[in-house]
């Protein structure tokens, strides 16, 4: 019987196999086919184009209307792509006369800056790294693409991936913070989110990964500054959600403004070619940002134009956005042999690639829609990521949530009632009148029963005018608590919009400072695109919500968490400086060979002789000690979670085998909420220092109060392994350091052994 029964099994077995072996041969197959297909089409049509219509089609413009002049370019088939143009009666005349008056009908792309929202706005990506959520994330790109391709636009800029380590830089607010996994976690989402579950449907949108690369590391966090980074920390951080991505099917990348190690990424070969194309099997369009080819001659590495714009396509940038060094030199310098005409076949490839598989050919009209926004569900889901995105970082004596029993409430700050700021930088289509701010939801929601004595106090939040000091500091004396809603306006984020010092602008500190002296208890709530300086005032207030730029439905949202009607979830996705001086500041920093140890805070009280004995010679600052003011995945709840003790399925670990890490834990309060699990991992000896905790895994877990759940994660030789100084990616036998908890900062840990 029990050889009967091995038979069977076997059979079975033998049938699973034939029937799955087909399977994948009739996939391939088709799959083989349909490829091979496309690249035919593609070849057949590059050889029956002009040189000057390849380099049309690598030449990328900004919309102006229905000029004559852009009519008779494009009719001359010497735009590839277009940029901003948002009327679809105009995108769709400009689209007829590229398909049917040009010579070969090739169709344009129309594509736009859709960062985080295109009529409604979501959170700022800083803010929804926040959320450590994929899924609203996801959910926010695919919103963004439904709305913005109902206009014609089917290509975005984002996602930036730069990981940023340097909150005085105006584009963290782009980024998806510090950490290489969270940012390739999120990164991979939004790409699903915009291009869809196909890009050849109608509102499928091309995703562009942004800036290659390094951007987020320029010097002093000054836009479009230099970097110098090691081939280890590009491949180890800086590369990894890039590569991410990339496997996921992102269809576009840009190159970066930035010099990387004294080669200008529009020009790096290294970068384009080798890391792109060579080793990442790259088939998508490289396209580069603003007029960046033309800038080659600022970087002191082209003498003018036609050298700037050899030296970029050579290195592999596909279309040249808005410097037109393409379209006026590239013709002459084919004919004088400093750039093959193949390189000029490969990037009119790689653009005809996209626009057949974006069906461009088969449908290249937009189809006008007008009912496609801010529809009940989008923003359902906009105030869900601004929930999801807010970070409770402080909430002494639970002055929050805030009981609907209240009598009055002083609403006091620059931020409490502009719809503009609020919905942060890089929003081209949000529109203010959608805009729902804080202090319109509570007077709608509670204007019948609480009192609210609204006092903005300063105008904008630069104001330096203290005029309105004195009636803010009546409204607070007559309420029972205080919403003081402080931050940066949208124009002090965002591109070129760097800060040398990130503390509260104008005189937003000293209208805390003058209500605080009223003695009412203070619920402090950030709208800003960045981590703001506040460690001196934090101690006039109770609470201290960060709701970053938070979009169409930011007020909703916060008087929701304020209220109770939501429990705070975020945590942060950077570390948050003690003070500017830190940056830039990250968790995964290397150890040094003199570690400061203890809890160092601020030094403002103590003796030199203090301050030596205590720390010695060690690696911190005599001023602001080594720590930040909040670690990396910080976050509170309006409940407690215990941890348990860690457990290993083994304390020795091969590179076949798998280890699980278990962690019981409990709500142990009496609101259901959720729990941000995080796993770090530290290398502790290894042939290139290692980071003293990399993040490998997070769970979301949703508990009741008093639920127990046993937490388990699985770690992998993939989870261990880095670049070496030679190049090579593996893992290293020795120890091992597991760490779990509920920030980079407070985790238990374990230890095991790769043999």
């Amino acid at each position: 019987m029990v050889i009967k029964n091995r038979i069977i099994i076997v059979k079975s077995f033998f049938i699973i196999s034939v029937i799955l072996f087909a399977f994948d041969v009739f996939a391939y197959d088709f799959i083989g086919k349909k490829e091979v297909e496309l690249e035919r089409k593609i070849d057949e049509l590059i050889s029956r184009m002009t040189l000057s219509e390849k380099i049309g089609q690598l030449n990328q413009l900004n919309g102006n209307g229905l000029s004559d002049n852009l009519k008779s370019q494009i009719r001359n088939g010497s735009v590839g792509t277009m940029l901003n143009e948002v009327n679809p009666e105009i995108s769709n005349e400009l689209q007829r006369i590229a398909v049917e008056e040009s010579r070969l009908g090739i169709p344009l792309i129309f594509a736009r800056d859709v960062i985080h929202g295109f009529k409604t706005v979501f959170p700022i990506p800083l803010a929804q790294a926040a959320s450590w959520d994929e899924e609203i994330v996801k959910k926010g790109a695919r919103i963004a693409a439904e709305e913005a391709t109902s206009r014609g636009i089917r290509w975005t800029f984002a996602p930036m991936l730069d990981i940023s380590r340097d909150a005085r830089w105006g584009r963290i607010i782009e980024s998806l913070g510090e950490d290489p996994y969270l940012a390739s976690r999120l990164g991979v989402a939004m790409v699903e989110g915009f291009q869809g579950k196909s890009l050849s449907s109608p509102n499928g949108m091309a995703a562009c990964l942004k800036h290659f690369c390094g951007y987020g590391a320029v010097e002093g966090g000054r836009d479009y500054n230099t970097t110098q980074i090691s081939e280890e920390q590009l491949r180890n951080i800086y590369f990894v959600p890039f590569k991410s991505c990339i496997n996921a099917g992102a269809a576009t990348l840009m190159a970066a403004f930035n010099d990387l190690n004294g080669v200008p990424c529009t020009a790096n070969r290294y970068l384009l070619n080798t890391v792109l194309r060579s080793d990442w099997n790259f088939d998508g369009v490289v396209v580069s940002d603003w007029n960046s080819v033309h800038e080659l001659i600022n970087h002191g590495y082209a003498r003018d134009g036609k050298q700037a714009a050899e030296l970029a396509v050579n290195a592999g940038v596909d279309i040249d956005m808005m410097s037109l060094d393409y379209i006026s030199s590239l013709e002459g310098s084919v004919k004088e042999k400093v750039v093959k005409e193949s390189v000029i076949d490969n990037a009119v490839r790689n653009i005809l690639r996209l626009k057949f598989r974006l069906g461009l050919f088969h449908n290249p009209y937009v189809e006008i829609k007008n009912d496609v926004f801010y529809t009940p569900e989008y923003l359902e889901a906009a105030k869900e990521s601004a929930i999801k995105s807010c970070v409770l970082l402080k909430n002494t004596d639970k002055a929050l949530p805030l009981s609907e029993k209240i009598k009055s409430i002083a609403v006091i700050g620059p931020m409490a009632d502009a719809p503009a700021d609020q919905l942060g930088a890089w929003t081209m289509d949000g529109e203010r009148q959608h805009t729902i701010t804080p202090l319109q939801d509570l007077k709608k929601r509670y204007g019948n029963t609480i009192v609210i004595n609204y006092v903005k106090g300063l105008d904008y939040s630069r104001d330096l005018d203290r005029k309105n000091f004195e009636a803010a500091v009546a409204a607070v004396e007559k309420s029972d608590v205080v919403l003081f809603f402080a931050g940066e306006e949208a124009g002090l984020t965002g591109e070129a919009r760097c800060r040398a010092d990130i503390s509260l602008p104008g005189a937003q500190k000293d209208l805390l400072s003058e209500i605080a002296a009223a003695g009412k208890p203070i619920i402090l709530i950030m709208l800003a695109g960045r981590p703001i300086e506040i460690y001196k005032e934090l101690p006039l207030v109770k609470a201290f919500l960060y709701a970053w730029h938070p979009g169409t439905m930011g007020g909703p949202a916060i008087i929701d968490l304020l209220f109770g009607k939501a429990v705070p979830s975020g945590r942060l996705p950077i570390s948050y400086p003690m003070v500017s001086a830190q940056l830039p500041y990250y968790y995964n920093h290397k150890n040094t060979g003199r570690p400061a140890v203890g809890d160092l805070v601020m030094m403002e009280n103590m003796q030199q002789n203090e301050i030596q004995t205590s720390f010695g010679h060690t690696c911190y600052y005599l001023d602001a000690g080594r720590d930040p003011l909040y670690p990396f995945g910080y976050g509170l709840s309006y409940t407690t979670f215990r941890y348990g003790e860690l457990n290993l399925s083994a304390n020795d670990m091969t590179e076949q085998s798998k280890l699980t890490v278990s962690v019981p834990v409990t709500n142990t309060g009496n609101i259901m909420a959720t729990e941000t699990v995080q796993l770090y991992i530290r290398d502790v000896i290894a042939s290139v220092t290692r980071p003293v905790k990399e993040l490998k895994a997070y769970r979301k877990v949703c508990l009741k109060p008093g639920e127990e759940k046993n937490i388990v994660f699985e770690i992998s030789i993939d989870d261990l392994k880095f670049y070496t100084a030679n190049g090579e990616y593996r893992a290293e036998p020795g120890e091992f350091i597991v760490y779990v908890g509920a920030n980079s900062r407070d985790v238990k840990e374990v230890s095991f052994t790769l043999k």
